[in-house]
């Protein structure tokens, strides 16, 4: 009997990756008489690469940086992109369709009937063998919310299981699709929070909380659930200077003297100038040289 379900569930599997073919292979490269090597994007806005920008949005994001250094090492990749702007770790493994209104992602996979995951884990287990890798970025959405709560380290500490085990249950599911072989990196954020030392409602005190928000609870879940299930967990927080004790301080324009772990959240994200989460097109392309450097020297 569990043989039986396990061939009923592969069958479907590969039915919605069927329904969701024909788009993506306009949207992917048609055209190609070989089977291309796909890269695909899993998650929220960050996997789309929104910025507030409508001259730059959706163009800069890491998965553009991580097929350009690719093509130069020999390797064309083929994006399916399959990120949501807003999706949680909750609403990606049970939420059918993306609701953000929003323009939906440059070479975006549509599945308007089925939950993200199962619309990714679908196309992925039909390419088998031709998926080169896969990039995760999710989790931010569910804790961002905490910036508002009247407790913010006890919101963030809250959320932190459902998060991982969310993630551990995408996890499992991803690389049952992929195979044991095939790169799955999971990405955590820059600490954007950081940006209220100087965006209003000013909180120096929040900007502090956070950084142990992510240092201490929701990276190290991430982690953890990635790295259980043979992926290879990106700590953005730390690439992007968070970590940097709020004792060091530069000047900044337009913001004076304030700490380089606030000047550097100002330098990669939008928080500062528009209280906006998202990065900078040169925030996007540290995350794509950290994807790749994460990588193998050369992928198939």
């Amino acid at each position: 009997m569990r043989n039986t379900m396990a061939q009923l569930a592969l069958a479907g599997s590969v039915l919605a990756a069927l329904l969701v073919l024909p788009a993506t292979t306009t949207a992917a490269g048609a055209g190609t008489t070989s089977s291309p090597s796909y890269y695909v994007s899993i998650g929220d806005s960050y996997a789309i690469g929104y910025q507030p920008d409508p001259t730059v949005s959706l163009r800069f994001g890491y998965t553009r940086g991580v097929i350009s250094a690719e093509r130069k090492q020999g390797t064309n990749l083929t994006l399916a992109n399959f990120g949501c702007g807003g999706a949680t770790t909750t609403s990606l493994l049970t939420t059918a369709g993306c609701p953000d209104p929003a323009p939906p992602a440059l070479n975006g996979v549509p599945y308007p009937t089925v939950p993200q995951a199962t619309a990714a884990t679908a196309f992925i287990a039909a390419h088998r063998g031709h998926v080169a890798l896969i990039t995760i970025s999710i989790g931010g959405n569910d804790v961002t919310k905490c910036a508002l709560s009247p407790n913010p380290t006890a919101c963030v500490v809250s959320a932190v299981p459902a998060v991982a085990s969310n993630v551990a249950t995408l996890m499992v599911q991803v690389r049952a699709a992929a195979g044991n072989t095939t790169p799955i990196v999971g990405l955590t954020y820059p600490d954007v929070i950081l940006g209220t030392w100087v965006h209003p409602p000013v909180s120096t005190s929040l900007a502090s909380l956070s950084v142990a928000a992510f240092r201490l609870a929701l990276n190290p879940s991430l982690k953890t659930a990635y790295g259980a299930n043979g992926g290879t967990f990106v700590d953005v927080t730390r690439a992007t200077g968070a970590y940097t004790p709020l004792t060091k301080t530069t000047i900044s324009r337009p913001y004076g003297r304030i700490p380089v772990a606030v000047a550097l959240a100002c330098t990669f994200t939008w928080y500062c100038a528009k209280g906006d989460i998202h990065p900078h097109t040169v925030g996007y392309q540290l995350i794509a040289n950290l994807i790749v450097a994460a990588l193998p020297k050369r992928l198939r």
